[in-house]
């Protein structure tokens, strides 16, 4: 796990898990992305990266291995895609992470996220809504951390969009405007 950021906390890791580490380590000190990759799969590791535009904030992170979800690498997660207005942390649906991270295979795209928006509390979520109306829900997804707004470096605004929503695996907003793309585990719709 590479975070760059607010200190954190070790936590207790198993064996499975320290050998993981220990080949993403290898990674980050230049072994060949061709290796890394094909490592990544034999060990069927779902890996995500994010930059956060408010924080300034930044995460690399095997979340899942073999379907299971490591805790640590959730509960960094849940950190970094804090509600950025108000510090407040939620817990950020895992499903969420699985839809980005096929988005990124879809797009065959290794570069992080840029995060514009993900976990809102009750009052940022009020507060933008009175602010900006309609154009903000009031039982908003960003509530229940089943909602985040992206953009992907190197990939147009719009081939993002349709990545997303080639996996009619919930709700895909476009903001071209703000220069982002909404993402959430709603129902399938576009806007």
């Amino acid at each position: 796990m590479t975070y760059s950021g607010a200190m954190m906390v070790p936590t207790p890791i198993t064996r499975r898990r320290f050998v993981a580490a220990t080949g993403l380590a290898l990674v980050a000190v230049g072994a060949p992305a061709l290796a890394s990759a094909q490592a990544a799969a034999a060990a069927g590791e779902r890996r995500l990266a994010f930059e956060h535009l408010h924080t300034g904030e930044s995460l690399d992170l095997v979340y899942a291995i073999d379907g299971e979800y490591l805790p640590e690498s959730l509960a960094a997660l849940d950190w970094l895609l804090r509600d950025h207005r108000s510090g407040e942390v939620g817990s950020i649906a895992p499903s969420l992470f699985d839809q980005l991270h096929r988005v990124q295979q879809r797009l065959g795209s290794g570069r992080p996220y840029q995060v514009v928006s993900a976990f809102r509390g009750a009052a940022t979520n009020a507060r933008l809504r009175a602010q900006r109306g309609a154009a903000v829900a009031r039982r908003s997804l960003h509530l229940e951390g089943r909602a985040i707004d992206v953009r992907l470096p190197g990939v147009a605004l719009a081939q993002l969009r349709d990545a997303a929503l080639a996996l009619r695996a919930g709700g895909v907003g476009f903001y071209p405007r703000s220069q982002f793309v909404h993402l959430d585990t709603g129902a399938v719709r576009r806007w």
